[in-house]
């Protein structure tokens, strides 16, 4: 399973687990207290975005969609704040990445996660699964293809798609994508168990001079399950020194213990 679909299911995941079970909303990273020292480095951004996910019922088999408010605070490269929230603004999870380890914790049920490199998860778990957070930020700032990719040349069976064009990742995953016009028009790559895993790009739109799809759409083996709306992207913003820090509460227990 790629990277950015690993890292939604994730989330899908959580939001199930978590998402319903308290009352008191995520806290705000950004410090109110306009005493507090700013830093605006210069890539950074700030993006607010609807998540849907379409999920199964398995008692009735009816497909139900569940939307999330989410805002992802961005040093591209270099650290990343997200926070999660349900209805009624209950804070679902908050996600904390810098270069010397990072941390999630989902307060209402005083848990956490915590780790170091930037592949964040938990390692040989299908529900909570090893994700690339680099490339979990990339969609925001309009980055839509693995970075350093090589292309190769295209198979010559029955599998090839017309006007695809065919790559490979700096690690040695093939993937194929197809482009209309310079913009990129969906993805695709071979998952687990054989299945065909699908990002589709619609209505790119120019957030603040980058043009970046405004919707995203996430198929496995042909059905949809998730569906990104971005909302916001704002470039050089300033971000309190309370962004970059994510309190671990002694009473909180660790995941997988």
């Amino acid at each position: 399973m790629n990277n950015i679909v690993k890292f939604f299911l994730f989330i899908a995941v959580v939001a199930g687990l978590y998402g319903c079970a308290g009352k008191k909303p995520v806290v705000e990273p950004v410090s109110a207290d306009t005493t507090v020292e700013k830093e605006a480095p210069r890539d950074s951004l700030r993006a607010k975005f609807v998540l849907t996910i379409l999920q199964q019922d398995s008692a009735t088999q009816e497909l139900k969609a569940q939307e999330f408010d989410a805002v992802i605070f961005s040093v591209p490269g270099k650290r990343y704040r997200m926070e999660l929230t349900g209805p009624l603004g209950i804070g679902v999870a908050s996600l904390l990445w810098q270069e010397e380890g990072w941390q999630m914790t989902f307060p209402t049920e005083k848990l956490y996660m915590k780790g170091v490199g930037y592949m964040v998860g938990l390692l040989n778990s299908d529900a909570l699964p090893m994700v690339h957070i680099h490339q979990v930020a990339d969609i925001f700032d309009g980055r839509l293809l693995p970075e350093g990719y090589e292309e190769v040349a295209p198979p010559e069976d029955s599998t090839k798609v017309d006007g695809a064009v065919y790559a490979r990742e700096k690690m040695g995953r093939p993937f194929h994508f197809v482009k209309d016009g310079d913009h990129v028009s969906w993805l695709s790559r071979a998952g687990r168990g054989g299945k065909t895993e699908v990002i589709r790009y619609y209505d790119f739109k120019e957030f603040e001079g980058v043009e970046t799809p405004s919707r995203i759409e996430f198929e496995l083996d042909g059905a949809k399950f998730l569906e990104i709306r971005i909302k916001k992207i704002a470039r050089n913003k300033s971000f309190s020194s309370g962004t970059w820090r994510l309190n671990i509460p002694k009473s909180f227990k660790r995941v997988g213990e």
